[in-house]
């Protein structure tokens, strides 16, 4: 008689647990709303911030960087947490951590200090990597392997539903008539510019505030709940048979390759976000307008994500989604590179679509047959994140010494290293 592996049993454990209630999802669910809205508040953050703290491109995506770096810094240490805490106690613990980043954006914006603003969105990051770093593998190991990618998917219209809201409703508060601000800041006195200056930082106070009270009330939500753990340390036969050999994380080159295709993905999904704003601007449309841009790119994403849900696995693989996903990117990146005004933006936005089913591929892709490692493998992976810091702060850089639109180029490097893993990347195993 077959026997029935721990960890199989652990994810039986947790699909029974769902089927009895719906509770374990939508918490699940409201965590990933969370990252959404706490990660794409940065696409506001970095045109708020360059007129209030008065800013180059490049130190404005000094914004990005501080949040995304946390990812690289963290990771490992994330992994350390969880071990202790387990799942459930980690994503409480993230949340907390978020609140503190939170809480510091208000004496930041109080004296109009960007070295504060930075911290404080490194302190998010933190918090951040410890959640992802238990809610991405907690819905991967949810069920079935092959159609993870669908239920990332579903929680990926969580996070990008929260994503798309997000710069609307900070960028009311922060952006409003900050063009004609603008306009004006350029007539006045050094004394009636740092007061207006300040004036426009403490516009962030009372938002920030309000994610505090949510964060707080949130982990004590996920504290208290009834989701079950998940033991990753225990595998089943094949696994163990495949795994006897390996002392190292290292020793698995389909993770490794997929935490850079990951780390370039995250860049590319984040400059199609954070910077469609500030490209808007450069291409002359004003920042009423452009504040939606983002909006528009998270829309697409939803789009892409419900494509997924449909179609994966009953009618494409996560291996083809992904191949389609990097030519897309690359088809839309030479699009937005050689047209203009709200064309140009308009496909930038498009890469939204592109990047959609990226994420839900890889991450499966990369973790498949960890088995005992599988919570060191996703804290690489939660590394990758990085990526949002690097790539978006090179893009700055080209931005302000060749322009804007020519600095695009570097996405498409990172799109052909994706369908590269896509097409045989993730299929690397070493000889035990």
């Amino acid at each position: 008689m077959t026997k029935v592996s721990a960890s199989k049993s652990a994810a039986s454990a947790v699909v029974a647990a769902s089927s009895n209630s719906s509770r374990p999802i939508i918490i699940i669910g409201a965590l990933f709303f969370v990252f959404g809205f706490v990660t794409w508040l940065n696409s506001v953050l970095i045109p708020y911030l360059k007129i209030a703290c008065e800013l180059n491109n490049f130190e404005s995506y000094l914004v990005a960087f501080a949040f995304y770096i946390a990812y690289l810094v963290m990771a490992i240490p994330s992994a350390w947490v969880l071990k202790v805490t387990g799942f459930k106690k980690g994503m409480s613990v993230g949340l907390l951590v978020m609140g503190v980043g939170a809480l510091v954006f208000i004496p930041a914006a109080m004296t109009r200090t960007y070295g504060l603003f930075l911290l404080g969105l490194f302190i998010q990051g933190t918090g951040l990597a410890v959640l992802q770093t238990a809610a991405n593998p907690y819905i991967t190991i949810l069920g079935p392997r092959e159609s993870a990618a669908k239920r990332i998917s579903v929680m990926g219209i969580c996070n990008k539903v929260a994503g798309a809201i997000a710069p609307i409703i900070l960028g009311a508060i922060a952006l409003k008539d900050a063009d004609a601000l603008v306009n004006r800041l350029s007539t006045m006195s050094l004394a009636q510019k740092a007061a207006e200056l300040d004036m426009l930082a403490a516009r962030v106070i009372t938002p920030y505030i309000i994610m505090i009270v949510v964060l707080v009330i949130l982990a004590v939500v996920v504290y208290l709940s009834s989701l079950p753990e998940i033991d990753t340390d225990k595998e089943d036969e094949t696994v163990a048979a495949a795994n006897t050999n390996k002392t190292s994380i290292l020793q698995f080159p389909h993770l490794i390759i997929g935490t850079l295709a990951m780390f370039f993905y995250v860049g590319v999904e984040v400059m199609a976000g954070d910077t469609v704003i500030s490209y808007g601007a450069a291409q002359g449309i004003e920042l009423s307008t452009a504040k939606f841009f983002t909006t528009c790119t998270l829309i697409a994403m939803i789009v892409g994500y419900l494509v997924g849900i449909v179609t994966i696995p009953k009618y494409i693989t996560q291996e083809k989604a992904l191949k389609l996903s990097a030519i897309l990117g690359v088809i839309f990146t030479l699009a937005a590179i050689f047209t203009d005004g709200f064309a140009s933006v308009l496909f930038i936005s498009l890469l939204g679509l592109a990047n959609s089913l990226v994420f839900p591929a890889i991450w499966p892709l990369a973790i498949a047959d960890l088995g005992r490692f599988t919570k060191i493998g996703s804290s690489f992976l939660i590394m990758a994140i990085a990526g949002g810091a690097v790539i978006p702060l090179l893009y700055g850089y080209l931005a302000d010494i060749i322009n804007p639109q020519q600095a695009y180029w570097i996405m498409v490097p990172c799109y052909l290293f994706i369908w590269y893993y896509a097409v045989s990347g993730h299929k690397l195993r070493s000889r035990a």
